[in-house]
């Protein structure tokens, strides 16, 4: 089996040109792999590849699981081996893969940060000042936020999918899905100063001038008068957010406190599964969230037995008197 894992070691630097990093973990996987197997008998043994079964591969991964590795680690291993075996059938080393029908663990997909309502105002007054990209940025700013939509939503917008008097935008979605959500007249009014400005600009690009303000135009459009794409939309809110106290986050977690703060000013789940795209509500579920103080709070709301009769005083206020 070492020679085996060195041939591949060596596939991967020279052929695939991994990193080292790459190389390293992978050299250290297979050879933890291989030292599970020699100690299974109890004894050192040599170690065929051929001969190494999918029975062996769960119980090196049940090991691993034993030991406390984190689900991440163990499907990072599995995706080792399975990777590791591919290599060796394509060069006839051996004739099956015995990772290939092992199920991933699943792993937990932790919510995005959620900004507080404080730190999304201020994170839209971060592009400050008239410049036309300082113009842009708010008002692309202002559209993820207001709308909720995605990146690839929002770089899809197009100057004819705007409804300044009736307040709304058509975005296109996941699946060639399309929907209309509301927009705040803060957003409009973004988005009008920024394309007033790239109007006006005496340094227009000359692409820009020809897409013009026809329905098809780009909205937002990077420094060459291209439609700007979703990778600089990252690093756009990327480097506004950075200025806040946890840091930078991603476009989504604008999303995301999108839903969230609808959700604490009483909108409905329903609505906001509406507004997201989301086809069914359980996505919607997964994705936002309630305080538990909220969740007691609705509940004794609503809940004709939550307290006493005639009580009005909150429950959490009950406990603390």
């Amino acid at each position: 089996m070492d020679d085996s894992i060195r041939a591949f070691v060596n596939f991967l630097g020279v052929e695939r040109n991994a990193s080292r990093e790459t190389i390293r973990n992978y050299r250290s996987d297979l050879q933890q792999l291989a030292l599970f197997l020699r100690r299974t008998d109890n004894a050192p043994r040599s170690i065929q590849v051929d001969h190494v079964t999918t029975e062996d591969i769960r119980a090196y991964l049940h090991w691993l699981d034993r030991k406390g590795e984190k689900a991440s680690s163990l499907a990072r291993k599995l995706a080792c081996v399975r990777s590791f075996y591919r290599f060796l059938v394509r060069e006839d080393r051996s004739q099956k893969n015995p990772a290939e029908d092992i199920r991933s663990p699943k792993l937990p997909k932790p919510l995005p940060r959620v900004l507080t309502k404080d730190d999304a105002n201020a994170l839209m007054e971060f592009p400050a000042g008239q410049s036309l990209l300082s113009l842009r940025d708010r008002a692309l700013l202002e559209t993820l936020y207001s709308t909720g939509a995605r990146v690839s939503e929002t770089v899809g917008i197009n100057l004819g999918d705007l409804n300044q008097a009736e307040g709304i935008v058509h975005l296109r979605g996941k699946g060639r899905k399309e929907r209309v959500v509301p927009i705040g007249d803060i957003a409009m009014q973004s988005i009008k100063e920024y394309r007033d400005s790239l109007r006006s600009s005496a340094a227009r690009p000359s692409s820009s001038r020809s897409v013009g303000d026809q329905p098809s135009a780009p909205l937002f459009l990077n420094h060459r008068g291209y439609r700007l794409t979703t990778r600089s939309v990252a690093r756009i809110v990327s480097r506004y957010s950075s200025h806040l106290a946890g840091g930078a986050v991603s476009p989504h977690a604008l999303r995301h406190s999108y839903a969230t703060h609808l959700l604490d000013e009483g909108a409905d789940l329903r609505s906001i599964q509406e507004m997201l795209g989301h086809a069914s509500l359980s996505t919607t579920q997964k994705y936002t969230h309630l305080a538990a103080d909220q969740l007691v709070a609705v509940y004794d709301r609503a809940h004709p037995r939550a307290r006493p009769a005639g009580s009005t005083i909150p429950r959490k206020e009950q406990k603390s008197s």
